[in-house]
């Protein structure tokens, strides 16, 4: 009976319920955004870490005097413990946790901040705390249902080979074996590219660009030799290999990065070198596209440039 009257008993009993609360009803939603709505947009990543940062600090303070460092830890542990959690039930891997944390980590600490708030303001109640809840399933529904224009991305990346454009030509439309990557970011399970090859000649001709994880399928657009190699993307296997417990394949690898076109470009210089360009179309679909599209056009250029290296390499021989 001792033990249940002690105030740190009781403390450490709420400290409990507001990360296990905050928690459970955090994969809910993030079951509901990947599997029911297939939105992988601000409802996932900005408003549900805001208001589980919120929603821990306010369970956890209201009516009970603790120092701010003590509710902003209990945030931390909530967003730690999630995050745990969506890797034990392989919903996501390793390096997506990763590449989403910075936002996470931003708007957990923001959520907290309006917690507090709230709780030094002694405004707040358990209703407060429902209407947080709510408010994302509810934003999730509505992202759901609204239909955003496709935002069709460019990346372009050049380098110059010490050739003409007719010997560098013939290793645009195929090239042999890449070596085994060394960049840090294909070993985490990025796809690269490994060779191509191409079937047949001129427009209408079928390039296979060969990844570590499938192949892009790509008929031939324009065939101006030495000058232009341009190309629709008919198939694309999976961005990446996700780092997980398990052998999992999430919503977001199938549908959400989507190739659109890509060119290769080149143009003779008055040295007598090869300016060649490559150009990849895209579209992502994950928000917020301010954040998610700085690591897809990061990782395009690695792999443009991975392609370009090779094909001076070959070219210059």
């Amino acid at each position: 009976m001792q033990e249940t009257n002690n105030p740190e008993h009781k403390i450490n009993r709420r400290a409990y319920f507001a990360v296990g609360l905050t928690c459970i009803l955090g994969w809910t939603f993030a079951y509901l955004a990947i599997n029911s709505f297939r939105q992988y947009a601000f409802g996932l990543f900005v408003w549900l870490p805001l208001v589980m940062g919120a929603a821990s600090t306010l369970i956890y303070g209201l009516n009970n005097t603790s120092e701010r460092r003590k509710l902003f830890n209990i945030s931390l542990l909530t967003l730690g413990i999630f995050c745990l959690g969506l890797l034990f039930f392989a919903w996501e891997g390793i390096i997506c946790l990763i590449m989403a944390l910075p936002v996470g980590l931003f708007f957990t600490w923001l959520g907290h901040f309006i917690g507090y708030q709230i709780v030094k303001s002694k405004i707040g109640n358990t209703t407060t705390i429902a209407i947080l809840f709510l408010s994302v399933p509810s934003l999730m529904a509505f992202e759901k249902l609204k239909h955003d224009k496709e935002e069709i991305r460019s990346v372009v990346t050049s380098i110059e080979i010490n050739t003409t454009p007719e010997n560098v030509w013939k290793n645009v439309i195929a090239f042999p074996q890449l070596k085994e990557p060394t960049e840090f970011i294909f070993k985490t399970g990025i796809a690269y590219p490994i060779n191509a090859t191409i079937n047949g000649h001129g427009v209408g001709a079928i390039r296979h660009c060969n990844f570590s994880t499938g192949s892009f399928v790509e008929p031939i657009t324009v065939w101006d030799e030495p000058r232009l190699l341009k190309f629709s993307v008919d198939e694309q296997p999976e961005p990446m290999k996700e780092l997980s417990f398990y052998d999992i394949h999430p919503n977001h690898l199938h549908g959400y990065w989507i190739s659109k076109e890509g060119q290769f470009k080149l143009t003779r210089l008055p040295n007598g070198h090869t300016l060649l360009e490559g150009t990849t179309w895209y579209v992502n679909k994950i928000k917020p596209a301010f954040y998610w599209t700085l690591w897809s056009d990061h990782i395009v250029h690695k792999i443009h440039k991975r392609v370009l290296e090779h094909i001076k390499t070959e070219a210059e021989k």
